[in-house]
């Protein structure tokens, strides 16, 4: 069709161009590990094989169309990645991940604008979930030399330990840390004075930089002995422990906000322990396992926890009972348990996959110990480090892209135990 525009009230002039209705559906299935796709078209994605990450146009108008669908059902097993090259999704920059992880599902993408760039119409029933991008350095602090300490030690991208940092803030053993706000780190809670009832519930920030600032002032029950992980969108919280005036188990959690800020206590769901593990898996999800619920000795049960932080009831565990170990992510998705007292030293993991199903234990390597610490390094790989055999020790673990923990690495920095570990930083 052609013709002059009618109804023009800024007076423009112009051909109309005869166009098809609807998008143009490309009829070859996409089956390669990367593709780029172009505005006005439909694309069928058969991740049957590999996993698929989909480059969107670099330029975009407002009201331009793209349509993604599974072909084969099959993005729950190898999932699809929108990489937005350059442009926002739904706010965003594109160094956020998105991922489409559930099969059968088709997306409908809008251009809106510069502000808020490609943002789906319809996606299914499942909402997309965004995670920052993955940190890159990591940070280890406290813990016990056989006194309470405030050292803390920085690891690079390449998960390489450096030396022993002054401390920042209280000294204390059996705190907790968290990766917040996407680059940044948070420590928190502990004991001050290694005694049966010294307990505090201070937190100390960590800059995307890896410096550590002053106490800020405790929030929710003090205790020692929990764990804490990140979730949703630069999101943290500190999970379970030791304290309270009674020095009690409890189960109770504190969400921290995106710009470091912890939050009142939230009631306890499921067994009350001390001594867990918490980690990330899966896209914005979270998981808190093992430990000792005092009643019931140590556990091998573990709670699920929402990307909006709802933690969730006990499931029934698996592999070695034991407390005082710790976690890492690793891979895309998924994470890893490692290491903690049995009744004896252990080295054995236990893989969780992108479902947050915790795996039997695989047989340990490196020297077997309990209350290291563990953090994510190097966008897909992780550590463990320090922690206690027959006295406090400073060797590291490392983990790698698919779960393979190293022999020991010599350690560097003070030997201690019950430190606390966290990722920061996305630049490498």
């Amino acid at each position: 069709m052609s013709g002059t525009i009618g109804s023009n009230i800024l007076s423009h002039s112009g051909i109309v161009a005869e166009t098809a209705a609807g998008l143009n559906w490309v009829s070859d299935v996409v089956t390669a590990s990367t593709v780029t796709v172009e505005s006005g078209n439909g694309y069928w994605i058969n991740t049957t094989s590999n996993a698929c990450t989909i480059t969107l146009p670099a330029s975009a108008e407002a009201g331009d169309n793209i349509v993604i669908v599974d072909f084969a059902r099959t993005w729950g097993t190898n999932n699809v990645e929108i990489d937005s090259n350059g442009l926002k999704f739904q706010g965003n920059s594109d160094a956020f991940e998105v991922k489409y992880t559930t099969d059968g599902q088709s997306i409908n993408l809008i251009f809106s604008d510069s502000t808020k760039g490609w943002i789906p119409l319809e996606d299914d029933v499942v909402a997309d979930a965004t995670s920052p991008p993955p940190t890159q350095r990591a940070i280890f602090g406290f813990g016990t030399t056989g006194s309470v300490s405030s050292l803390t030690n920085l690891v690079n991208s390449n998960g390489v330990v450096g030396n022993n940092v002054t401390g920042v803030g209280t000294a204390r053993v059996g705190p907790a840390a968290a990766s917040y706000g996407g680059d940044k780190a948070i420590f928190g809670y502990g004991d001050p004075d290694a005694s049966s009832t010294g307990k505090t519930n201070i937190s100390n920030k960590v800059s995307n930089s890896g410096v550590v600032a002053s106490d800020t002032s405790g929030v929710g029950t003090v205790r020692k002995d929990l764990s804490a992980t990140g979730y949703g969108v630069g999101l943290a919280l500190f999970y379970g422990g030791q304290g309270g005036a009674s020095n009690a188990i409890v189960g109770m959690t504190n969400l921290v906000n995106s710009s470091g800020v912890v939050a009142s206590d939230t009631s306890g769901v499921g067994t009350a322990r001390k001594g867990t593990a918490s980690v990330r898996y899966g896209v914005g999800t979270a998981i808190a396992g093992f430990g000792n619920s005092d009643a019931g000795g140590r556990t091998r049960i573990n709670n699920l926890i929402s990307d909006t932080g709802v933690v969730a009831s006990d499931t029934t565990g698996v592999g070695t009972q034991r407390e005082y170990l710790a976690a890492t992510s690793y891979g895309s998705g998924l994470a890893l348990f490692g290491y903690g007292d049995a009744g004896s030293n252990t080295n054995v993991t236990n893989k969780v996959n992108s479902s947050g199903v915790v795996a039997s234990d695989t047989s340990g390597v490196g020297t077997a110990r309990y209350g290291p610490a563990a953090a994510n390094y190097g966008g897909d790989k992780g550590i463990f480090g320090y922690g206690n055999n027959s006295g406090q020790v400073s060797m590291t673990n490392l983990i790698s892209n698919t779960g393979v923990a190293s022999a020991d690495v010599s350690g560097v920095g003070t030997a201690r135990a019950q430190p606390a570990a966290a990722g920061y930083s996305t630049s490498a």
